[in-house]
């Protein structure tokens, strides 16, 4: 094979990279990349009942403790990442001990989906995610939702997944909640969406810098 037909082989193979997948089950991917499936929410059915009405409340109480005095950041993302250890209290509080989930090794991990694995009142485990929301993007297109392989995932059961998305308004240097929605993600569609990145470690190699001062 000549050095022009395997390179050109490899600039088609790369553009067929770059095509986003579209609408692929979230039910698929999870299954996919742990071996675990996420359950079927039933409202009508007691356990779920119960687990829906522990929900609630724990989101309600987490928001009438953050509104008591606010969270204290310029930025939505930290305010949304403070809003966890809210969350974690109240379920707890109310009989969901809740905690940052372990990977698949037994580590605790903090980043990456999901953010809060909870047990509820019948014995069994479910995963929640929490984010924050502006009310004009609700129609948007923005990507919102992301979840990354990992070769540790931190799925490690089968289990109800949920998130918890809070509508924050800023005044001054405060955040306060002005409502929230709860979802079931076992009906989620997600987009795959290739890209290519570099470390620092590649990126400032000398050979890159072309100047630099001081």
């Amino acid at each position: 094979m000549t050095d022009d037909k395997y390179v050109k082989q490899l600039e088609d193979v790369i553009r067929k990279m770059l095509v986003p997948l579209r609408d692929i089950p979230l039910k698929i991917v999870i299954k996919s990349l742990s071996g675990y499936d996420i359950l079927d929410f039933d409202k009508n059915y007691p356990a779920d009942e119960q687990l829906l009405d522990c929900l609630i409340k724990a989101l309600k109480n987490s928001m009438q403790s953050i509104n008591n005095k606010g969270i204290q950041t310029m930025r939505p993302n930290e305010a949304g990442n403070a809003i966890e250890s809210y969350v974690k209290y109240e379920l707890t509080r109310l009989g969901c001990y809740a905690d940052t989930p372990n990977t698949q090794s037994g580590r605790k991990k903090s980043s990456g989906y999901p953010d809060i694995i909870f047990k509820d009142l019948s014995g069994r485990y479910n995963y929640l995610e929490c984010k924050t929301f502006n009310k004009k993007d609700l129609d948007s297109s923005l990507r919102t939702f992301y979840l990354s392989p990992s070769s540790d995932f931190k799925i490690t059961d089968n289990a109800h997944h949920f998130l918890a998305s809070f509508e924050m308004e800023r005044r001054g240097f405060r955040f306060f909640v002005k409502g929230f929605k709860l979802l079931t993600l076992e009906k989620l569609n997600v987009d795959v969406k290739n890209e290519f990145n570099a470390n620092n470690k590649e990126l400032y190699k000398p050979e890159n810098i072309l100047f630099e001062y001081p």
